[in-house]
């Protein structure tokens, strides 16, 4: 293919020596030289007779200007040279002073030769160079081959046929080609359009079945034309123009790119525009000024129930809510010969009947020279999930305002944004003045525990409650409050906050009358108790007023015999130091009833547990004793598995257990709480249980547990018993106030006990009921030792 590209070149060349110009025929030869083995590149420069120089004239490429002065160049010598021979080599010019020789070197031309020809006539001011560059390892000798060649063919070329002249003057590219498809000639327009792409050719320029084509041209006589190819990312439409007085086939193109590329992007947004109008949630539809449907969108059937068909010809007006029909329509009638768009939001029936919300965007279009609207285009789209959405954030919004809670919106900075009225007015923010910043409004501490605790707890959870005291702006005092902070995630997945915070100061005003009723119900049944408990209380104190009696006759017999007996001086001492330890043991009885029986508010403090509980196994003592009970008090330690040593002691009747041990040399940890009440709790828990056991065991001995354990933050009491247990359904009305299984008891121990318990941060509940026997378990917080 190459060498048959390379003869039409030369076929080119030579056709326009007749008629083409001086570039368009340099470009052609340059082309054809070319083609030649080891040609790099090809130059073609005019004798230019006044200046003596040889001068690149526009066609095919240039050499670089030459060294020295342009007005001292001079070529004489070389073009006297050129006229003797066929072919001079390169190296030869490079050497000499010439102008030529100046622009080799300049080009860094070394190898190939110079040919001189006279393509314009056979005088010496039509000469003409050919300029040839070669490779290295290319010899002159078949330079001068070419130049014999092309001499001889400019001495004998033939006269061109009209035809031949026509090709040559069309200004599309065009090629032409015999009954075998074989190119015969081609205008300079085609070469010219092949030059801008050297590594083309010919045949990729042409549609894929040019060979059928030309066929078929000349077997119907009939011209084809706009056949399409693609050649380096341009669009060539080319023609088939059949020659038959020729036996040839005229093929011309003409560069269609953007015609072609701005067709398919028209049939690409088309397409485009039909697949969004068909598969838009929003419906598109046209309208005659009236209000009529002229078209619409296929989602007319997915928001109103109607295909595009049954609409077409129906009024808006028949399916609008009747309370929306005069003012939408109005409306949109004076804003679109006013304006010529318009934005409306109304009601409009569904086909099954109930009504939605639509926001419609409406453009008149106008006709041109009247200016009168002829047509409207309408966007809706269903908003009946926003407009419900509006009405209950509105609802929202007037329980907000109309709260007695003080409500506060807040940003990520902690900045007030919005309060309903009850938190301005608590918290003296003025309508006109600007929201403050939260931290204005807590203490220090209850600001960094929000930060720190309460926002990561918010966004963890959803909602962080605390107890924060409130400090109203421009006021010395604040109020103590229950806050629970909430937290939003914002479209932009920034966080904002909303606190709700409610005045605890009449809260705390009704827990004090509350606490102060209940510590007298606990001072009405600690009196109860004391009634029921007066048989042991009687025996306390009638032993110690007993022995004082009979030491005290005793020492005042020994008196009548001292004179006799001077020794019975020791056994009076003796006797009064009885009558001492009896007498402080009665009065420390008499001060513990005191104790326990005395009325005033509760006194919160650590406490010691063993003491507690020593003192109300004291209170029970008799009565254990009566009942054959035995009372069994143990600590556990929680370092220690329960097959480990556990330090125990076991009381009578007649046992008093001084001390208690959780671990060798280490005492019970301290607990806070009032000792009065909670000493009641162990009373009421310790009868309960001597009462179970002498109900199960009349006449027989028996044994009650007192366990003492920690675990982690808590220290549990279990009182144990050995009595019937419990039913299924005595559970849950356990601890219900006025329940009692006893025929003349009333009701209030269980439950006051727990009320009381739960007072101080604890819990009271059974723990297990297998039949026989039940355990009361009573949890109470641990205190660290940094809070003692």
């Amino acid at each position: 293919m190459e060498s048959e590209q390379a003869r039409l070149y030369l076929d080119l060349w030579l056709r326009l020596l007749q008629q083409g110009s001086a570039a368009e025929q340099a470009a052609a030869l340059c082309r054809y030289a070319s083609y030649w083995p080891g040609v790099q590149q090809a130059y073609w420069l005019s004798w230019q007779p006044n200046e003596q120089i040889y001068a690149h004239d526009g066609g095919g490429p240039a050499l670089p200007p030459g060294q020295g002065d342009p007005l001292q160049a001079s070529d004489a010598t070389l073009h006297e040279q050129l006229l003797r021979q066929v072919c001079v080599p390169l190296p030869d010019i490079r050497q000499g002073e010439t102008w030529l020789a100046g622009r080799l070197r300049r080009a860094g031309i070394t190898q190939g030769g110079a040919i001189a020809l006279m393509p314009g006539g056979q005088t010496a001011d039509g000469h003409g160079v050919l300029v040839i560059a070669t490779e290295q390892s290319c010899h002159a000798e078949p330079l001068g081959a070419m130049g014999t060649m092309l001499k001889a063919l400019l001495a004998n070329r033939p006269e061109q046929p009209p035809a031949v002249m026509l090709l040559q003057s069309d200004p599309l590219p065009g090629v032409r080609f015999d009954r075998q498809a074989t190119p015969k000639a081609m205008n300079a327009a085609m070469q010219n359009l092949l030059a801008h792409r050297p590594e083309s050719s010919l045949q990729s320029l042409l549609p894929v079945n040019y060979v059928q084509l030309i066929t078929s041209c000349l077997h119907q006589k009939r011209a084809i034309g706009e056949v399409e190819s693609e050649w380096e990312g341009k669009y060539l439409l080319w023609q088939f123009l059949p020659e038959p007085s020729l036996a040839s086939v005229l093929v011309r193109c003409r560069d269609a790119t953007e015609e072609i590329r701005s067709k398919r992007e028209a049939a690409v947004a088309s397409r485009l525009y039909r697949l969004i109008t068909e598969n838009t949630t929003d419906l598109i539809s046209r309208h005659t000024p009236d209000g009529r449907f002229l078209d619409a969108s296929p989602a007319s059937w997915t928001l109103l129930g109607y295909w595009p068909e049954a609409l077409r010809g129906l009024s808006v007006r028949k399916l609008l809510h009747p309370r929306d029909r005069g003012h939408s329509l109005s409306l949109a009638a004076d804003a679109l010969e006013r304006d010529g768009y318009l934005t409306l939001t109304y009601r409009i029936r569904h086909h099954d009947g109930h009504y939605l919300w639509f926001e419609t965007a409406c453009r008149g279009i106008r006709e041109t020279y009247t200016g009168d609207v002829v047509e409207i285009v309408c966007i809706s789209r269903d908003i009946t999930a926003r407009v419900r959405a509006e009405e209950k954030n509105r609802r929202l919004a007037e329980v907000v305002r109309a709260n007695t809670d003080l409500v506060l919106f807040t940003d990520s900075q902690w900045q007030l944004t919005m309060v309903n009225p009850s938190a301005r007015h608590a918290l003296g923010i003025c309508e006109q003045s600007p929201l403050p910043n939260l931290a204005q409004l807590l203490t220090p501490q209850d600001f960094a525990r929000l930060r720190q605790e309460g926002w990561p707890g918010a966004i963890r959870l959803g909602a962080w409650t605390s107890e924060v005291k409130l400090l109203p702006l421009n006021q010395q005092t604040g109020f103590v409050a229950s806050l629970v902070l909430l937290a939003h995630k914002g479209a932009g997945g920034q966080y904002y906050f909303s606190l709700v915070a409610r005045d605890m100061t009449e809260r705390e005003l009704r827990e004090a009358e509350q606490r102060r009723h209940q510590d007298e119900l606990a001072h009405t049944a600690r009196l109860v108790t004391m009634g029921e408990l007066a048989s042991g209380i009687a025996h306390e104190l009638n032993q110690p007023l007993a022995a004082v009696m009979n030491y005290a006759s005793a020492s005042q017999r020994y008196l009548k015999t001292l004179p006799q007996t001077p020794d019975n001086t020791v056994r009076v001492a003796e006797g009064l130091r009885l009558i001492s330890d009896q007498a402080s043991h009665a009065a420390a009885v008499i001060s513990r009833l005191r104790s326990f029986l005395r009325k005033g508010s509760r006194n919160i403090q650590l406490l010691d547990i063993d003491t507690v509980i020593r003192e109300a196994i004291d209170l029970c003592a008799w009565e254990a004793s009566r009942h054959k009970v035995t009372i069994q008090y143990r600590a556990i330690d929680s370092e220690k598995s329960e097959d480990g040593d556990m330090p125990q002691k076991t009381l009578n009747a007649k046992t008093i257990l001084s001390a208690m041990k959780t671990g060798e040399g280490e005492t019970l940890p301290p607990v806070y709480g009032d000792a009065v009440l909670l000493e009641q709790v162990l009373i009421n828990l310790l009868r309960n249980a001597i009462e179970a056991n002498w109900e199960h065991r009349p006449q027989q001995e028996s044994q009650v547990d007192i366990t003492v354990s920690t675990c982690a933050d808590w220290l549990y009491i279990r009182v144990s018993d050995q009595g019937p247990g419990l039913r299924s359904d005595q559970h849950d009305l356990l601890f219900t106030p006025f329940y009692t299984s006893k025929p003349d008891g009333l009701g209030l121990g269980l439950s006051m006990s727990r009320t009381i318990v739960e007072g101080f941060g604890g819990g009271l509940d059974v723990e297990s009921s297998n039949g026989v026997g039940l355990t009361f378990c009573c949890w109470l917080p641990l205190r660290s030792n940094t809070e003692k």
